[in-house]
């Protein structure tokens, strides 16, 4: 019997193994099998039994039975195979994208729109509380968007999507539609700060995560896409609330916005799905344990600090632009959608380079255009500010500020989780991007109250709040810059 594999072998092709070795020299023991010879993988068949001879032999059925026993697939092999082959799209894989791109549109939307609640609010129901105050109210949000993670990435390695992505769903329509009644600060708290928040961690984490079961090699350009979703709702729906609320006022501007969200969760019920089966018998429970592995812990660290930098301008860039007299009422509630504008390209294409220039490499490049772009631009024209300085000065770095700022930013929320997914096994991929969520999730607690001490430190000018958000990002590309010194060393030249 001739034992020579025939056709093609299940598995990544050479190519591919030659990328994933360059962008994840971690290698898991399930991808390293299918990277052998079919002769090294697959065990010797056994010598087919002689017939005997003799009128009474069934040699054909014996023949018959022996092919069927080699042709019978093994459970451990094929999840291997399952495993460490990746459909890097296809049908089923885009659809997921779409899925998340449109769950991402509302949920992350909802995030990218706090900065025209924080203006409204403090202007109206809220006007007599401080900034701080109001700060700790969005904070709640984003802390729970990140830190209720660490339960629900587990669940979804175990149990797959669709519960979560349904519990969210219920969450943040109930979230918007009672915001427009809400009028006394622990309304807000509860409706926008719980609700929201831990109905957008249900929708978005599992949003993220399943991205990761079709894509490997192009997982860079697929997350982004989807991330998109984001930036988009970021420039949607401050303008749509802002020509709203003069129109139609608060309640129903807000209820508006839910049955846009209606729409867009419908699609992501229906569309995001998992492609890695459940793992028998597995645990739902974090395990703190991996941040014993140094690279992850500085991911964490750096991510961290990426978060604690990113909702400031998010937050208090129409309040910067009101209190600067640089800009009309009007156009400082459109600074937010000229940031997600940026954002929106932003999103996509460092995580379609990174594929081509690897992960980290575009990400410490990113990370250093929002350092630069933070005390370069947005630094000065505080500064201006606080000084009563050239108004059309001011107007042109803050508005130049928004769209690189928007840009470089976007890659915070599109690279994170490749960069994370670049350090563990698919299968374990939504504990550890839950578990660094979890961590980062303190940095938005306390990042938006702390923006707003800051700002009332310096008798409400914004220069301080400025240089917090540059430092914060100089923290964190020391973090990345130094996990991808450990993995490859200092020369740029290597793709990862």
């Amino acid at each position: 019997m001739n034992t020579e594999p025939k056709g093609s072998t299940p598995g990544l092709l050479p190519s591919n193994n030659a990328i994933d070795i360059s962008l994840n020299p971690t290698t898991s023991p399930a991808t390293f099998a299918t990277t052998q010879t079919c002769e090294e993988c697959q065990p010797p068949r056994p010598a087919a039994p002689v017939a005997p001879s003799g009128p009474d032999s069934n040699s054909s059925e014996q023949s018959e039975d022996v092919d069927e026993a080699q042709k019978e697939p093994k459970f451990g092999s094929n999840l291997e195979k399952i495993e460490s082959t990746y459909p890097e799209g296809g049908l089923r894989g885009w659809l997921v994208v779409l899925g998340s791109f449109s769950g991402m549109l509302a949920s992350f939307g909802y995030m990218n729109t706090i900065g025209t609640y924080q203006a409204y609010l403090a202007e109206n129901q809220l006007s007599h509380y401080s900034e701080s105050s109001i700060g700790w109210i969005f904070s709640i949000y984003v802390f729970l968007s990140f830190g209720c993670g660490i339960q629900i990435g587990p669940i979804f390695d175990a149990k797959g999507p669709k519960m979560l992505v349904l519990s969210g769903s219920i969450l943040l329509m109930l979230s918007v539609m009672l915001l427009g009644v809400c009028t006394q600060y622990w309304h807000f708290v509860l409706v926008f700060g719980v609700l929201g928040g831990v109905g957008t961690s249900l929708i978005f984490t599992p949003a993220i995560s399943a991205i990761a079961h079709f894509f490997k090699v192009k997982r860079g350009n697929a997350t982004g896409i989807a991330a998109c979703g984001g930036s988009v709702g970021g420039i949607i729906f401050p303008l749509m609330l802002q020509s709203l609320f003069a129109k139609l006022g608060w309640a129903w501007a807000t209820r508006i916005q839910g049955f846009v969200f209606l729409f867009l969760l419908i699609i992501a019920n229906l569309l995001i799905r998992s492609r890695l089966p459940p793992t028998p018998g597995g645990s739902v429970l974090p395990d703190f344990r991996i941040f014993k592995q140094i690279p992850f812990l500085l991911v964490t660290i750096g991510t961290y600090f990426l978060e604690w930098g990113l909702f400031v301008p998010i937050t208090y860039m129409i309040s910067f632009g009101l209190a600067s007299n640089a800009m009309s009422h009007s156009f400082a509630f459109q600074m937010i959608a000229i940031f997600n504008a940026g954002s929106s390209l932003g999103r996509w294409a460092p995580g379609y380079l990174a594929d081509k220039f690897g992960r980290y490499n575009t990400m410490v490049a990113t990370v250093f255009l929002c350092m630069s772009s933070s005390l370069g631009l947005w630094l000065p024209a505080a500064t201006l500010a606080a000084d009563g300085g050239n108004k059309t000065v001011i107007f042109g770095l803050t508005v130049t500020y928004a769209l690189f700022m928007g840009f470089a930013s976007g890659s915070n929320i599109s690279l994170t989780p490749v960069c994370v997914g670049m350090l563990c096994d698919t299968k374990q991929y939504g504990r550890y991007y839950a578990t660094c969520y979890t961590i980062v999730s303190f940095g938005t607690l306390t990042g938006v109250p702390l923006a707003g001490a800051i700002i009332q430190a310096c008798n409400g000018n914004y220069w301080g709040v400025t240089l917090f958000t540059g430092l914060c990002y100089a923290c964190a590309l020391a973090c990345f810059t130094a996990v991808r010194v450990i993995k490859v060393g200092w020369d740029w030249r290597i793709i990862y």
